[in-house]
């Protein structure tokens, strides 16, 4: 019987890349994005290259109760992988930037992917089987000024990952954090210009890359993903110096970045 996914941030980057693998896999997908243009055009470039149904929702994903009306409109149907990969980033002290915007990070980040977890974990549960990746960051690893809430939504991702990932030992269910670098995606685009996240390239990631090595460890049940040996490195940094120390070794380099 023909597995489906369900993808959100679907439309580009590593969501885009994670869907193309899953397409490749035999799944029937289930794209959710808020940019109903790209949608469509993942959906005829999948179709064409696949044997594969996909199905498109155009959804703001930092609206309260979305994951409700995502479920709704596809009826409940089983859901065997769920990737939630939506989100985007902002620079700035969390004193100037703006509240509604950060608003809409925290529920795109925490509330929408947590709910829509829930959802779709009860039957993943029941049939005894299912994946879920989220999408954290190596920025889950230390606090980072000048993106605070970004930083700090994506420690939330990583904690939640994989705290669930152990109640779920035993149900056929499994929960793996990605947590990339910097990668080439339209991220850039979205986070103002000065953040380091767009000056800093010896690190960056190429996308396919970054996409195959979370998928891989996906569907090998590991609990946390992290790409690239220089990130695994960075990872760890808090155990060699301090947690103050480690935020400011972050804020120097966003400052130091920020006007280049």
């Amino acid at each position: 019987m023909t597995k489906t996914a369900l993808i959100t941030g679907a439309a580009s980057g590593l969501g885009y890349e994670l869907s193309l693998l899953l397409a490749n896999d035999g799944y029937n997908l289930i794209l959710i994005d808020i940019n109903n243009d790209n949608l469509q055009n993942a959906k005829t470039d999948i179709e064409k290259s696949f044997n594969c149904q996909v199905s498109v929702l155009k959804k703001d994903l930092s609206k309260p109760n979305v994951a409700i009306e995502i479920m709704d409109e596809i009826n409940d149907a089983p859901i065997d992988v769920l990737v939630n990969n939506a989100g985007f980033g902002l620079f700035g002290t969390f004193a100037n930037t703006e509240w509604e915007r950060e608003s809409e990070m925290l529920h795109v980040h925490i509330l929408t992917t947590t709910h829509l977890t829930k959802l779709v974990l009860d039957g993943m549960i029941k049939r005894g089987s299912g994946k879920i990746l989220n999408m954290s960051s190596l920025a889950a690893f230390q606090p980072g000024p000048l993106m605070s809430i970004y930083y700090a939504s994506k420690a939330y991702l990583l904690s939640f990952s994989e705290a669930i990932a152990n109640e779920l030992k035993g149900t056929g269910v499994t929960v793996t954090a990605l947590c990339p670098g910097p990668t080439k995606t339209e991220f850039q685009k979205v986070v103002s210009n000065n953040t380091s996240e767009n000056k800093i390239s010896f690190n960056m990631a190429c996308p396919s890359k970054v996409a195959q090595y979370g998928y891989s460890a996906m569907k090998k049940g590991k609990t946390v993903a992290i790409p690239g040996i220089v990130n695994k490195f960075l990872s760890t940094i808090h155990r060699f110096v301090s947690r103050r120390m480690a935020t400011q070794i972050v804020r120097n380099i966003q400052e130091k970045n920020r006007d280049v």
